[in-house]
């Protein structure tokens, strides 16, 4: 093997330059007989143009179409779209995507965007929906349903917010914002709506993160923002499975397919993907396409015997060499990843981190540090089977540890703040409670710092609400998850160490456990605050449908502003209504407003869920009902703390208890009542007078007795 190697590394470096220069002169892209550029944009296999043979699938067909100006431009022809870059290495492309706009002079239309059920989706790795305008709330729909939104707003009126540049600007809701895109998107379109009156120009697209990704995909001249008319956005694209046969008798030896699920959520996979094999580049879909980084090809050796006897000969020599250079380069490369994950440990506060374990500001016992090797191991490398779920604050996989424990492994978008990671540790670390998720410990030698958290089986609280094919939550159930979460964040706000305000409270981030108990999660965004603090000054950050208006104004959020959020779930476990929806009127698009106003016009019990109506007294729910309204108050100064609502929705609970058991007690007496006096009407011993009155009353009681 040792000799193997050796010989090779020989030939490696007397062949060089040779190889070099074969392999930059033979680059195969498409097949023969097929044009391989359409107005400078390389047209590799298995897109094509023009004739059936030289694309894999109509999904492929490139239209080369020419412009006024004389230029040809490549459309993929299915989607209709204008593509400027593809990458068959990665399976991207980078097209051109139309920008929406309302009140902007010349409008850009809100039409369905359609990429049909086929071969693309637009990339939920590469790519984010931006909004940029004053006082707008911008939400992106796919098939009915909203799936990304948020909202920018303006201080002044000021006169260049759309003088952006879109390669360098970052989005946190002051003149534009942004949020990621859902997986397997194809479908879209967008509605801009402005806060309260207002009526400014607001611009919605997805466009291309500029953040991520390689140099391929940064083939955009940079342009403000108002001058364009469409933005790169980057599709994914697989092989559709019933073009499979035909790609597998295009293949290169050197390549290797697999089933790949990239555009469908119906089936366990949907098409096929190819890659070169390790140590070659190149076309992987046509014969002859994966070309070797660095290798001897025999038709070079021709004609050079004197290079191959030098080659032997200097390999037999040096083989001692690279048995020393072998164990360097062992020795080296151990020393490198040692060096490099202390890197990345410092990079991500681990000093600051072991500062803070060995004070009393994080306690020791209940947080540990994980090894990179650890985390691998339990994720199956990262695996994407095992994510369960991605937001704006990262990805979460599931794993299990060498003990057999169940974790969630989120990997954070940080993008080199370590302050905000320190924070939610710190945060985390110290907090206590049965309802707030427990936090396990952390990985600081990677790039990203990873978080482990205890494992919630049972999804969150939005799912269990808003997916119709879930049986509805009990009215004792709901009622028991309110007064949970209200008690966690009561904690929060007043019996930790230092207040903590969350300041993303919505029922995605509400989990529930294998007793549907509640656990709050997701503090990415919350603060410690010193205790004589009454606000924090901060960038509007949240949820719509669930953010405090007088914070969106303001900009200072408050524990009050945690009321409003939860006052927004109280409503949602009341009547299983989503917080945002645009498929009814206009007056029920917000939740909390419309609850507001069917109490206003007394037909509250028009909106309150049909469970609840049945199963709830009418008392306990105009209770709950009345803790929803205070806490859903514009002016913050007249919402309860938090703690004035945990007493009351306890206080409800227990009523709830006393009349299910009173209720109980009653039926149990009822039916011995009922027993008694059935025995009483059927026993011999009765006299003749006893049992006439006994058959009358037994003919009274009877039927009541058989139901």
């Amino acid at each position: 093997m040792v000799l193997k190697f050796a010989f090779h590394i020989t030939m490696m470096i007397t062949l060089w330059p040779i190889h070099l220069q074969a392999s930059a002169q033979d680059s195969t892209i498409t097949k023969d007989g097929c044009d391989p550029t359409c107005g400078g944009v390389e047209i590799p296999y298995p897109f094509g143009i023009k004739y059936p043979k030289c694309y894999v699938d109509t999904w492929f067909e490139i239209e080369c179409r020419n412009t006024s100006s004389g230029d040809e431009r490549p459309y993929i022809k299915s989607i209709d779209m204008e593509v400027t870059a593809i990458d068959v290495s990665n399976s991207r492309a980078v097209i051109k995507n139309p920008i929406y706009s309302k009140n902007c002079g010349k409008e850009k239309g809100l039409a369905v965007k359609n990429l049909g059920e086929g071969a693309f989706v637009y990339s939920q790795d590469y790519n984010k929906f931006m909004a940029a305008g004053c006082n707008n709330i911008v939400v992106l729909h796919s098939e009915g349903s909203e799936v990304s939104g948020c909202a920018s707003i303006c201080e002044d009126n000021k006169d260049d917010v759309f003088d952006i540049f879109l390669e360098s600007v970052e989005c946190h809701g002051k003149y534009c914002c942004e949020s990621t895109l859902p997986s397997y998107l194809s479908v879209f379109n967008a509605t801009i709506e402005g806060l309260g009156k207002s009526n400014e120009c607001g611009y919605a697209l997805i466009v291309q993160d500029f953040h991520k990704g390689d140099a391929f995909l940064y083939n955009y001249s940079e342009s403000e923002l108002k001058h364009l008319n469409e933005v790169p956005a980057v599709l994914e694209w697989e092989i559709p499975y019933i073009s499979i046969s035909e790609l597998i008798l295009d293949t290169d030896i050197n390549a290797d397919c697999s089933t790949t699920n990239i555009t469908s959520t119906q089936h366990t996979y949907s098409g096929m993907r190819c890659e070169c094999f390790y140590g070659y580049h190149g076309n992987p879909y046509i014969v002859g396409g994966c070309k070797a980084v660095v290798s001897f090809a025999p038709s070079v050796m021709k004609g050079h015997p004197n290079w191959i006897i030098i080659g032997v000969s200097l390999s037999f020599g040096s083989i001692s060499l690279f048995l020393g250079l072998w164990k360097l380069y062992k020795v080296g490369r151990k020393k490198m990843i040692k060096k490099r994950r202390e890197k990345f440990f410092k990079q991500n506060g681990g000093l600051l981190l072991k500062q803070r374990l060995s004070s009393d500001e994080v306690t020791v016992d209940k947080v540990k540090l994980f090894k990179l090797k650890d985390i691998e191991k339990a994720t199956d490398q990262f695996n994407m089977n095992r994510v369960i779920g991605k937001g704006g604050q990262g990805t979460v996989y599931k794993g299990m540890l060498i003990d057999g424990k169940i974790v969630a492994v989120k990997k954070l978008k940080v993008k080199g703040k370590v302050e905000e990671f320190i924070n939610e540790f710190s945060i985390l670390s110290q907090i206590n409670h049965r309802n707030v998720v427990k936090l396990l410990g952390c990985c600081l030698e990677t790039k990203i710092p990873l978080l482990v958290y205890e494992f919630i089986p049972n999804g969150n609280l939005f799912e269990y609400l808003h997916d119709q094919q879930n049986e509805p939550m009990t009215w004792d159930m709901r009622l028991r998850i309110a007064t949970e979460v209200a008690g966690a964040l009561f904690y929060l706000h007043s019996a930790a160490s230092q207040p903590i305000y969350h300041r993303d409270i919505k029922s995605t981030n509400i989990l529930l456990d294998e007793k549907y108990r509640a656990k709050v999660a997701d503090f990415g965004t919350s603060r410690m605050v010193s205790v004589e603090a009454t606000h924090l000054t901060t960038a509007v950050q949240g949820t719509f449908g669930y953010l405090d208006p007088e914070y969106f104004r303001t900009s200072q959020f408050t524990d009050k502003s945690d009321v409003y959020s939860f006052g927004v779930v109280l409503v949602e476990l009341l009547t299983r209504q989503k917080p945002i929806s645009y498929l009814g009127p206009e007056e029920a698009r917000g939740l909390a407003s419309y609850f507001t106003l069917c109490i206003e016009e007394n037909r509250l019990f028009d909106i309150i869920d049909e469970r609840v109506r049945k199963e709830g007294k009418k008392e306990h729910i105009l209770t709950v009902v009345a803790v929803a309204s205070r806490c859903l108050e514009v002016n913050g100064r007249k919402r309860p703390t938090m703690k004035e609502v945990t007493l009351e929705l306890e206080s409800v609970r227990k009523l709830e208890k006393m009349s299910s058991a009173q209720e109980n007690q009653e039926e149990y007496e009822f039916g011995e009542i009922e027993y008694s006096q059935a025995w009483i009407a059927s026993s011999p011993t009765s006299n003749t007078g006893s049992t006439l009155e006994c058959k009358t009353s037994t003919s009274e009681v009877m039927p009541i007795f058989i139901e």
